[in-house]
């Protein structure tokens, strides 16, 4: 049986960088390293381009502790790209999408140094 590799990919339908699974090799593009990849979240497919897209998709984390980062907090609102600092973590990060929740409260995921991709809340009214 065939190993199943997975990549993360900006999914195009879910608007955020997401895991896919390689489904297989797109016909014709021999020494192209082009695959048909299916989003785990939404079930979409797409071709990949994986010298092109899965190695364009991390973002830089250095240096943004020297940054005017935003103290992280969940009545705060976001915008992708804005560095942030989690002071009960210690750890800086980048936000790298935003969702709406099933409930209605909007979230972030956000790149950390140190914790990785962490979900968070936002704009949330206490």
């Amino acid at each position: 049986m065939a190993r199943v590799k997975n990549v993360e990919v900006f999914c195009p339908f879910c608007n955020t960088v997401k895991k896919m699974e390689l489904t297989g090799e797109v016909l014709g593009s021999e020494g192209e390293n082009k695959y048909w990849a299916k989003c785990k979240k939404c079930k979409q497919t797409m071709v990949v381009n994986l010298t092109e897209d899965v190695k364009g998709n991390k973002i830089s984390l250095e240096g943004i502790e020297n940054e005017d980062c935003t103290l992280y907090s969940p009545t705060k609102s976001f915008s992708v790209g804005e560095a942030i600092y989690h002071k009960n973590w210690d750890d800086f990060g980048k936000v790298v999408s935003k969702e709406i929740l099933s409930n209605g409260h909007s979230s972030i995921s956000v790149e950390f140094q140190k914790s990785g991709l962490k979900k968070l809340i936002e704009s949330i009214n206490l």
